[in-house]
């Protein structure tokens, strides 16, 4: 069965100039496709003492040649790799991954040596055995796991597993009284080197921590972890307390620092915008003042023509010298009755002269 994956890559575009060697034609920018063994574990690898051997078929190793070429699924090619895995970091799982691709059809089994052997023969251990075996056998790569494997390999051992391949990287490994374990598997051609992984191992990772040893110390301490199960004398446990507590002095210390430099730079900010505004402000404001009371302002027009209005009001215009005038009949002189001069008339007369005088009179004091 096919991944999901290989539908999505038939579907897209092919190019139309050129084909493969087969005729088919190439996809743009596909990588060949390689085939997948493997679609994922949903259990950790058995170890050996739980798997049923069936010894009743005869064991045949394989040559070097018939592996590379592809055995049948029912013949997967045997290989084996053995170490002390303490730390189980990248390092390991890359060669393990590299064990399990040597061959077309590869059945990969893991020898871990005990507490005892690695005590004896490379020095103490971070993890127990047990921890060990469990690391390994969450390795995705690993097929099936040995426990308490041997030190030395012995034909013995690799027939009972039915081994066909050793692999491990061809860097002589001595111990044991030898300057290479593997050299007997080597002369026998069952040996294929794999690649470590540079800038990784478990004695790295020791070495870390025993030079930040301190830090770890303090880390531990801060949680909840005791002087003594950590090996920390009495003073060494105190200064411990003490260099956390400045470290959380320095710690608020920068946390307020932080903070003020974020709330004058808030300030600067909004002060240059007030500013911005406040000049803005100012020219609306000087503009509107000069339009209303500069020398050609509204305020000296609307002066100019209140002015105009109250002149008009106070002294009104004369009418114009075409307009008709109204001739007047020049007044009577006004005489007293008891003048000498006007010669006396009669009583009727009198009282016309009287009337008449009477009408003058209210014509002078009209006009």
């Amino acid at each position: 069965m096919e991944p999901p994956t290989s539908s999505r890559l038939n579907s897209r575009k092919r190019r139309k100039d050129g084909s493969g060697p087969n005729g088919a034609a190439e996809l743009d920018g596909i990588p060949p496709k390689m085939s997948r063994r493997s679609f994922g574990l949903r259990e950790p690898a058995p170890f050996s003492d739980e798997v049923e051997i069936d010894y009743s078929k005869p064991y045949a190793r394989v040559t070097y040649e018939e592996a590379m070429r592809g055995t049948p699924l029912d013949r997967p090619v045997r290989v084996y790799a053995d170490g002390i895995f303490d730390l189980f970091h990248s390092g390991h799982a890359r060669a393990l991954m590299q064990a399990k691709n040597l061959f077309p059809n590869t059945y990969l089994i893991v020898g871990v040596c005990s507490d005892e052997l690695t005590h004896n023969f490379k020095g103490f251990t971070v993890m127990s055995e047990n921890e060990r075996y469990d690391a390994v056998q969450h390795c995705r790569y690993v097929d099936e796991v040995v426990r308490n494997a041997p030190w030395t390999l012995t034909p013995e051992f690799l027939a009972e597993h039915r081994i066909d391949f050793v692999a491990h990287d061809d860097i002589p490994y001595s111990s044991a009284g030898s300057d290479d374990v593997y050299k007997h598997i080597k002369e026998a051609g069952m040996f294929v080197p794999t690649q470590r992984t540079e800038g990784i191992s478990t004695s790295d990772i020791i070495t870390r921590i025993v030079r930040d040893y301190d830090v770890y110390a303090r880390r531990n301490l801060q949680r909840g972890y005791t002087a003594k199960e950590l090996n920390v004398s009495f003073i060494n446990e105190k200064k411990y307390h003490l260099q956390e507590r400045v470290d959380k002095v320095k710690k608020r210390v920068k946390d307020v620092e932080e903070k003020s430099k974020e709330f004058v730079q808030k300030v600067e900010e909004k002060s240059i915008d007030l500013i911005q505004k406040w000049e803005e402000k100012s020219r609306e404001f000087i503009g509107n003042f000069l339009e209303m009371f500069g020398p050609e302002g509204a305020l000296k027009h609307m002066l100019k023509e209140g002015k105009g209005r109250m002149l008009q009001a106070i002294s009104p215009k004369q009418s114009p010298s075409s307009s008709p005038t109204h001739d007047r009949s020049p007044s009577p002189s006004f005489r007293w009755p008891f003048s000498t001069k006007t010669p006396p008339s009669s009583p009727a007369n009198r009282s016309r002269n009287e009337s008449a005088v009477t009408y003058d009179i209210s014509e002078d004091e009209e006009d």
